[in-house]
């Protein structure tokens, strides 16, 4: 696959249009389905396209989709005001790209220091994470599912090393969520560049340092023909939720059978997604450093200033809106349960296999 290919496909967003009635031709329903990803994208794009598949294949050609990659239909981050406002019927994307309306979303895409991807999984389902999440998109007359994470991101790629806080002060970073937040406290000047435009940028010298995911994508992006370095794990990303969305309206349109098959299509894309997250970018990190690529963990004092940076953010948030302090009640009742088991029991299962 070449970058390219799926690069030029967030170019321009065409305008959007007032959504009509579903197309039903021979009691076959059609939807257009946006995503804020480019649809040829390893992980992101894949994650979208074999949902659609699925749909397809499960209700036998009854509901099919199509796929408008990022930018065709909507703007990248347009993609949940596409679906609320009618012009598309279902949409692709990761909550914290609309956190506008709303800051609580950030909990159901990544909190720096949070969750990982399987424990935020055990949370939507068992942790009333879902019930919270479904009650928030209510609101604006959504319907969310789940379908699957990066896993464990990347916390950036960067010209020269970072050896101080003072190596961080000033720079131009592409950095999303919550993270960005905390980057602003200690001096980053934080932008969220949509992804088509990170390679760009980062290129021509527009941003400094750029995170985008993990060694899979960031690889396929062509990110490590900017930059040397790569700072792992993410601190503001232990995990990154992808979404499928649907107009809440339509979604109670179909039949019960239908909305069935999108719930267990967007499940079965999530662990499909987890897995090749998982195992591809083991498969790039180790071509990156054949090719030169340093990875490394960023040095205490950064660490422990941006500890501090996010615990002001997050208290913040929590102070100016109600919804987030809800949910981040709910999500860090788990967490402290999760860090626990994960002490006692992960942290040794790694330290034993080192």
């Amino acid at each position: 696959m070449k970058r390219r290919d799926f690069l030029k496909a967030g170019a321009v967003a065409a305008p959007a249009s007032l959504l009509a009635a579903p197309a039903i031709a021979q009691g076959k329903i059609e939807w257009k389905l946006p995503t804020s990803f480019p649809a040829k994208a390893p992980g992101v794009g894949t994650n979208v396209t074999a949902f659609a598949d699925r749909v397809a294949a499960m209700s036998d050609g009854q509901l099919t989709f199509k796929v408008y990659s990022s930018g065709e239909l909507v703007p990248p981050f347009g993609v949940e005001d596409a679906v609320e406002q009618g012009t598309a019927e279902i949409g692709h994307s990761t909550p914290y790209y609309a956190a506008s309306k709303n800051t609580a979303m950030h909990f159901f895409s990544a909190v720096p220091f949070g969750m990982t991807a399987v424990e935020t999984t055990a949370w939507l389902r068992y942790g009333g994470g879902q019930d919270l999440w479904d009650s928030l998109y209510e609101e604006r007359g959504l319907k969310p599912f789940y379908s699957g994470s990066s896993g464990v991101q990347a916390a950036g790629w960067f010209k020269n090393p970072v050896e101080s806080l003072n190596d961080l002060a000033g720079l131009n970073m592409r950095i999303a969520g919550l993270g960005g937040e905390a980057m602003r406290k200690l001096g980053v000047n934080a932008v969220l560049l949509p992804p088509p435009e990170i390679f760009p940028a980062f290129q021509s010298g527009a941003i400094d340092a750029a995170e985008w995911v993990g060694p899979m994508l960031d690889q396929a992006f062509g990110l490590q023909k900017v930059a040397n370095y790569c700072y792992v794990p993410a601190f503001h990303e232990p995990s990154a939720a992808l979404e499928i969305v649907v107009n809440k309206e339509a979604y109670d349109s179909l039949p019960a059978n239908l909305q069935a098959i999108i719930a267990y299509a967007a499940e079965a894309a999530s662990v499909e997604t987890t897995a090749q997250f998982d195992y591809y970018n083991a498969v790039a990190m180790k071509k990156l450093k054949e090719d030169g690529v340093t990875f490394a963990n960023f040095p205490d004092d950064v660490l422990a200033a941006l500890k501090t940076a996010v615990a002001e953010v997050m208290a913040e948030n929590a102070a100016a809106n109600p919804k987030f302090a809800e949910v981040q009640k709910s999500y860090d009742a788990f967490l402290e349960l999760a860090k626990d088991y994960a002490a006692l029991v992960k942290a040794t299962t790694f330290t034993q296999r080192m």
